[in-house]
């Protein structure tokens, strides 16, 4: 029995079955490379759902903790310590935005956004898009549009209102007086990176301004380079302000960490004791966070992500293969849209070739790998692709 069945085997008798059984069991990792306890190797093309901003043993982040652990730990917020004080203010520098809310997590993040918007319309109902993705946890999960995700556990707090992702007029007619927020994703990214038409996000900034709700976008897969900027919104609405934006995944750099950001009324509505998180602004955390951030910038990691977005693209679009229908996407987080659904085929298929990605519906593929990828290892992957479709597309047509 191989080193992976063997740890395969410990997780089923001692976890519980919410993710299944993993595919894969990792040793260690370097950059955007892995090694599995069998110490097979494989190109991480999904970084753990978007978390890996850096890669895997980044030098910059194992060095801000390890010093930050040889300080301070943990102090809770009854305390003051340093690098969640610099953090709230790099993240201030950085977006705009005037005041900042630590957690542990994008689900948390949007929890506390959703109370922000609830404290200033009492009472207020969500607006939200079908498709949209905001994290399990009950007030996420409302808002959530996927039906199949949230039936098991209703009824969840509301009353929210859902409307097509991109329908500018839909979401127009669903915004009133009883609105707290509209949520949406600026991308959508569990529904298969779905880049919004032109004009959807400041539609929806214009139907909060006319009805007085709070313009929620959810930053927590897009945000920290990914799209190419600090936030997704940059690149698919330049000049769009929303009063609130989470942050979570490339945050960390592989730590657990989430932000509130907000502007305006929304910044100051939260009173003390509304809302706490025990570990929110956790200063190992934090100083990963920080050297996240410094590394981006230093290493131009936000230039490098568009260029090399763009060159995943232009490669996936050129191969002219049955089973591919386009790219989609922004920066290093894309798309790749296949003909027939058959995606979680290729993502096996893809695994058994040497490489790690995910397939979130269906029919489509999610490229999402650390920021740290370079042109030969893209390259690489683009050069494989061909054969990992051909064996797929062989062996459907075997079982059809």
């Amino acid at each position: 029995m191989s080193r992976t069945r063997q740890w395969q085997e410990r997780w089923d008798a001692a976890l519980m079955g919410n993710y299944g059984t993993p595919q894969v069991a990792l040793a260690r990792g370097e950059g955007a490379r892995v090694w599995d306890v069998d110490g097979r190797e494989y190109l991480d093309l999904y970084a753990g759902i978007a978390v890996n901003a850096l890669g895997h043993a980044h030098p910059a982040v194992r060095a801000a903790v390890d010093a930050q652990l040889g300080t301070l730990g943990h102090v809770s917020n009854f305390a003051v310590s340093r690098p969640v004080v610099e953090l709230a203010e790099r993240l201030q520098e950085l977006t705009g935005l005037e005041r900042v809310l630590f957690t542990n997590s994008g689900a948390e993040a949007n929890e506390a956004a959703l109370k922000i918007a609830r404290r200033l319309r009492p009472g207020g109902g969500f607006v939200a898009c079908e498709g949209a993705f905001h994290g399990r946890t009950m007030g996420a999960l409302a808002v959530t549009g996927q039906p199949a995700k949230r039936a098991p556990f209703e009824p969840l707090p509301g009353p929210v209102s859902f409307v097509p992702y991109g329908d500018a007029d839909a979401l127009a007619a669903a915004v009133g007086s009883g609105t707290a927020s509209v949520v949406l994703e600026p991308v959508l990214g569990e529904a298969g990176v779905v880049v919004p038409p032109a004009g959807f996000l400041e539609a929806a900034r214009a139907a909060c301004d006319a009805a007085g709700a709070l313009l929620h976008l959810d930053e927590v897969q897009g945000g920290i380079g990914r799209a190419g900027a600090w936030l997704s919104s940059s690149v698919t609405a330049p000049g769009v302000e929303a009063d609130v934006v989470t942050l979570a995944k490339g945050l960390g750099g592989g730590l657990p960490i989430g932000a509130v950001l907000a502007r305006g009324e929304a910044a100051h509505a939260l009173r003390k004791g509304d809302h706490g998180t025990t570990f929110g602004g956790n200063p190992v955390a934090c100083a990963a966070a920080l050297a996240v951030l410094r590394t981006v910038e230093d290493d131009g990691l936000l230039d490098a992500s568009t260029k090399l977005g763009e060159r995943l693209a232009r490669g996936v679009a050129a191969l002219e293969h049955p089973l591919v229908q386009g790219v989609r996407g922004v920066g290093l987080w894309l798309g790749v849209v296949l003909s027939a659904p058959v995606a979680a085929e290729v993502e096996q298929a893809a695994r058994a070739a040497g490489f790690l990605l995910n397939a979130p519906a269906p029919d489509v593929l999610r490229l999402a790998p650390p920021l740290v990828l370079t042109e030969e290892q893209a390259d690489a992957f683009l050069a494989a692709l061909p054969s990992v479709l051909d064996a797929v597309q062989a062996s459907t047509r075997v079982r059809a």
